[in-house]
């Protein structure tokens, strides 16, 4: 055999001197052998470095593969990261591989990674939703057995297990705690796209603590950015207004990082931020970073056990899972309001 080809089923049936179809038997399990030919096959098998073709295997009988498909929308964002390691802890234990993929938040190549993911059988399909996306073409396979869950935001067309966090009284509680350090005008800067489940679920939040407090809603203090260098260009445009607020509120990880870096470029030491969702290295901050955390390790966990559950035989109505979100009180967020003048 070349050095450089990879091993087939031929080769070990050759190096055993029986037939392809005896070391398909050993290697399945799915027919008789003796106790001698299943050694010599299992024998060869390590020494040739074979590795069975499981997705061929599965498609040829019928049978699901040992993976399951996660198709998340941005790979460097630490958030789905972290969802995804714990999905993997969880399904590991059950002999499965976790497969992955990002879908950019682009609804056609979401649907693209999904089809990919079905065509190799997988046992498990999560999906984080993009905006735009229609999930009724899983309806199909969803009534065949396989288990879909939706993981942060829920989807569309398709009535399916979902796992989210408590986006809107997360961000309420972290807004109200802006509030109650003396704060009245309170910017926002949320994801795009603004159709974008959670961001709407937290502008929402965002708009309730204002309201309860009887603070009017400015929209012009209210703003969008998709990524770092954006936040910190939407907080220089917030802080330039004739009026600029005195207290921001991120509306995920990204964006926080971009507050953070546009005041210390601008040394505006006067501006308190809460931001939602956890950033790495917020104590070394000056002053700490104050957050509403999601637990993304809890979200990835329990979506998996969800979806375990159903590929065990578990028939009940679809639901919702929400996992909560808790503030963590570390200065930035404590900052107070500047005294008005001629007070």
């Amino acid at each position: 055999m070349a050095a450089n080809r990879r091993p087939t089923l031929a080769d070990v049936a050759r190096e055993v001197g029986v037939s392809a179809k005896t070391v398909s038997r050993v290697l399945n399990e799915d027919g008789p052998a003796s106790a001698q030919t299943r050694e010599q096959v299992l024998a060869a098998v390590a020494r040739l470095g074979f590795q069975p073709n499981l997705m061929a295997r599965n498609i040829r009988v019928g049978g699901p593969d040992t993976t399951v498909g996660l198709v998340i929308p941005d790979l460097g964002n630490p958030f789905f990261g972290a969802v995804a390691s714990s999905i993997e802890d969880t399904v590991r234990d059950r002999g499965l591989t976790l497969l992955m993929g990002s879908s950019a938040d682009d609804p056609e190549r979401e649907r693209a990674l999904t089809d990919k993911f079905l065509a190799r059988r997988v046992s498990v399909l999560m999906v984080v939703p993009s905006v735009g996306a229609d999930h009724s073409h899983l309806k199909a396979h969803r009534t065949r057995g396989l288990p879909v869950v939706f993981l942060d935001r829920p989807g569309t067309g398709l009535a399916t297990d979902s796992v989210v966090s408590t986006n809107r009284s997360g961000a309420h509680d972290g807004v109200a705690h802006l509030i109650a350090h003396g704060h009245r005008r309170i910017g926002f800067i949320g994801d795009l796209p603004t159709k974008l489940y959670t961001r709407r679920e937290r502008l929402a939040g965002y708009r309730e603590a204002l309201r309860e407090a009887g603070l009017p809603d400015d929209r012009s203090l209210v703003t969008n950015a998709h990524d770092q260098q954006g936040a910190s260009a939407a907080t220089a445009r917030l802080l330039d207004l004739p009026d600029p607020p005195t207290a921001l509120f991120a509306g995920n990880n990204i964006v926080a990082l971009g507050i953070v870096t546009e005041l210390a470029r601008s040394r505006r030491k006067d501006v308190a931020v809460v931001a939602f969702d956890d950033v790495a290295l917020a104590d070394a901050l000056e002053p700490a970073l104050t957050v509403v955390a999601q637990d993304p390790e809890e979200i990835g966990r329990t979506a998996a056990t969800t979806a375990l559950s159903r590929l065990d035989g578990d028939r009940s109505r679809a639901r919702t899972i929400t996992v909560p979100t808790r503030l963590i009180v570390r200065g930035s967020g404590e900052r107070p309001a500047p005294v008005p003048a001629g007070r």
